[in-house]
């Protein structure tokens, strides 16, 4: 995992720098990011599908980690705007189809008792892997062309395709996907890994089942989370589609957009190592809202920053903001959610509950990267950053009001 992970690391900052260097737009970065957020959800349905029929673990991954290789070697042939946001798409789809088996691998082969310690070291390699490829960015960025450093991606890529034929067994007992949810560890780190699962596609029925819910206060929880995971999501679309372009325009150079996006990701990996006594503290809904709260200072303070900064300055606000926003901030919140979401799915309807939640998810993230770009070219960055802020406090607006049941089951 250490090798794909650091391939894949860098590729959604390299990929806006490379389409700015091409001279597009932040509206070409907002198609970049809708069609990179479109291309997931049918890429969830589709490899989760391809999971459950294929029966064979280690295929899958070795054979998913080539085609990524051969995506991200495409990368260098490419000199259009147009063609980057193609090729960045496909990637979106391939790179979902090795994170549900390999979720999967771990309870096949491991213990049940070692499920546990074998997810959080799962997590904790996936994230020094990240952060490893965000040091190549960092180290390349301002020395060798962009679209070169892919070639170094797509070896890492292929190292972890070889890996995967030498160290991979096949399990003797193979799990469905339902089984992911049966386990919070694995769900968990599942949704870390690809906040998308659907067990089965919803229906209209099903999104009228979940929120209409949200009139009556016994069994208006689902609704209130989904909701709430929408603003967050739809947020985090306006934010992050902007956050680059923001940088590149205040004249930060490649080296250190990759350095924001670094200590942000050291951040975040030590963050989660530490949500689990804060949660345990403080409570999950409480430390969600806390959570909602400091990624909306983060991103208010971005709307300030970039009004009247830039260059060594905008970089000095990123380098603080980020990691409280995508570190700290993240951290609270992405593992309350998901605990939330885990406690209210009850023993029925657990496919058509995920499948609206995946579909929330998707959506509002796509939504929210298309309309970044709109927002950053027609009126300013600084008011994509404050429209963002605002979700934010509207997300946690909606999780104070969850009832305390979600407490009770954790």
């Amino acid at each position: 995992m250490l090798p794909i992970n650091m391939a894949t690391g860098p590729v959604g900052t390299l990929a806006q720098l490379y389409i700015l260097e091409l001279h597009g737009s932040v509206l070409d970065i907002g198609l970049a990011a809708t069609l990179f957020a479109a291309a997931s959800i049918p890429a969830a349905i589709f490899w989760g599908f391809i999971t459950d029929r294929a029966q064979t673990r280690k295929s899958l991954v070795v054979w998913s980690y080539i085609l990524i290789a051969g995506i991200l070697f495409s990368f260098v042939f490419v000199r259009t705007v147009y063609g980057i946001i193609l090729v960045y798409s496909a990637f979106s789809f391939l790179s979902a189809a090795f994170a549900t088996p390999l979720n999967l691998l771990i309870m096949e082969t491991q213990p049940k008792a070692s499920w546990a310690s074998a997810f959080a070291r799962f997590s904790m390699i996936s994230g020094v892997g990240t952060t490893l490829g965000m040091l190549i960015g960092v180290g390349w960025g301002d020395f060798l062309p962009l679209n070169l450093l892919v070639i170094v991606l797509g070896a890492l890529s292929l190292v972890s395709a070889g890996l995967s034929v030498q160290m991979i067994k096949e399990p003797v007992t193979v799990f469905e996907r339902s089984m992911i949810v049966m386990v919070s560890q694995s769900f968990y780190h599942g949704l870390l890994a690809l906040p998308l699962l659907f067990l089965k596609i919803p229906k209209v029925m099903d999104f009228r089942r979940v929120f209409r819910s949200v009139k009556f206060g016994l069994t208006r929880e689902p609704a209130l989370i989904y909701l709430s995971i929408g603003a967050f999501y739809f947020a985090s679309g306006l934010f992050n589609t902007s956050l680059v372009p923001s940088l590149f325009a205040a004249k930060v150079s490649n080296s250190e957009v990759f350095g924001v996006s670094l200590v942000g990701m050291i951040v975040q990996t030590l963050a989660f190592n530490y949500i689990g006594k804060r949660i345990r503290e403080t409570g999950i809904r409480r430390t969600a809202v806390q959570g909602l709260l400091l990624r909306a200072f983060s991103y208010a303070g971005f709307a300030i920053a970039v009004l009247y900064l830039a260059g060594l300055g905008y970089l000095g606000a990123a380098l603080f903001l980020y990691p409280l926003g995508a570190g700290i901030a993240f951290a609270y919140y992405y593992a309350t959610s998901n605990v939330m979401v885990f406690n209210t799915l009850g023993r029925t309807n657990q496919g058509s509950s995920l499948g609206v939640y995946s579909a929330v998810v998707g959506m509002a993230t796509m939504v929210g990267s298309f309309i970044s770009g709109l927002i950053s070219f027609y009126v300013g960055y600084y008011a994509t950053f404050i429209a963002a802020a605002l979700w934010l406090g509207l997300a946690a607006s909606l999780t104070s009001a969850i009832g305390e049941e979600v407490e009770a089951s954790q």
